[in-house]
C-alpha cells in the first residue's frame, strides 16, 4: 500500500492511523466510470462494461449489500449468471478500487466467492483461509476494507463438508496445519447435535461447521474494536453465511 494513503485522522475508528484518502492515481484510487454510473446497485446486478464506482458504492446501504450478494447467488444457483466483459472490468478498475464489502471464506476450491455471488472484478474483497477462521492478518484485511477503503459488509463463509473442520474434528496434527485446526476446535463443543459426532457424519460436520462462522463473527467483533465500531455506528454489518456445495445456495446465518 503507498504511504500517502496513510493520513492521521483523529476521527477514525479507535482513534487509528486509517486516513481516508485521495484515491486520485493511488491504488485505491478514483475508479474509471462505465455506463451505468447513475444507478446506484447496477455494477451488482446488470450487464457489466466496467468496474463499481465510488459514488455506487457509497450510495449503498450495508443491508442493499448484502441484499445484493444474495440476488447474485440467485442468478448463480438458477445459471442466470451476468454476462461479464472482464477485460473491460480490468482495465476500469487499474486505477483504482471501491469494492462494497469484505468476505472471509474458506480456502476450499469449489468455495470462489467472487463466482457464487455472482460479482465482478473490483465489488468485492476476498480473504481465503483453510476453515475460513480468524486470524490477526485477516483482520488486520478487513479494518482497511471496512476502514479505509469504504467496504459496508464483513461477510465470515462458511460451507458444507468442509476438509478443515473434518480435520479439527479428528485432530489431525500436520505441521502449520495443526495450529489452524486449532481455531476451529471451539467450534466443536459449542455444537449441540443428536446423533453420532464423528466426521464421517456429514450432518454433523456441517453443523460444526456452522457453529464455527458463528464463533468466527464474535471473534471479529472481540478482537476488532474499530470494525465492532463501526458496527454499531451501522456503517458497515458483520454477518455470516454457509454454502453448500450440493446445491449452491447461501444461507446467511447470525448478524
Amino acid at each position: 500500500m503507498e504511504e500517502e494513503m496513510w493520513t492521521k485522522n483523529d476521527k477514525s475508528p479507535a482513534g487509528l492511523w486509517l486516513g481516508r484518502r485521495n484515491f486520485v492515481g493511488g491504488m485505491v484510487g478514483t475508479c474509471a466510470v462505465g455506463p451505468f454510473a447513475q444507478l446506484s446497485l447496477i455494477q451488482l446486478t446488470a450487464s457489466r462494461s466496467g468496474s463499481l464506482t465510488k459514488e455506487q458504492r457509497d450510495k449503498m446501504t450495508p443491508s442493499q449489500v448484502v441484499d445484493e450478494l444474495k440476488k447474485g447467488n440467485e442468478r448463480f444457483r438458477t445459471g442466470k449468471m451476468i454476462a461479464r466483459d472482464y477485460r473491460a472490468e480490468k482495465q476500469a478498475s487499474a486505477t483504482g478500487q471501491y469494492p462494497a464489502g469484505v468476505v472471509l471464506g474458506c480456502l476450499d476450491s469449489r468455495v470462489p466467492a467472487e463466482i457464487i455471488f455472482d460479482t465482478g472484478i473490483g465489488d468485492m474483497f476476498i480473504g481465503r483461509v483453510a476453515g475460513n477462521v480468524v486470524n490477526d492478518d485477516m483482520l488486520g484485511s478487513m479494518e482497511f476494507a471496512c476502514g479505509v477503503s469504504g467496504a459496508k459488509v464483513v461477510l465470515v463463509l462458511g460451507h458444507t463438508a468442509c476438509g478443515a473442520v473434518k480435520g479439527a474434528i479428528d485432530n489431525v496434527v500436520l505441521g502449520n496445519l495443526t495450529g489452524l485446526l486449532a481455531r476451529i476446535k471451539p467450534a466443536i463443543p459449542a455444537t449441540k447435535f443428536d446423533g453420532e459426532k464423528s466426521s464421517k457424519n456429514a450432518s454433523y460436520v456441517d453443523a460444526v461447521a456452522r457453529t464455527n462462522v458463528l464463533l468466527a463473527l464474535q471473534e471479529v467483533r472481540r478482537r476488532s474494536p474499530l470494525l465492532e465500531d463501526l458496527e454499531k455506528k451501522g456503517t458497515i454489518q458483520i454477518t455470516g453465511a454457509m454454502y453448500s456445495l450440493s446445491t449452491g445456495m447461501v444461507e446467511f446465518i447470525g448478524s
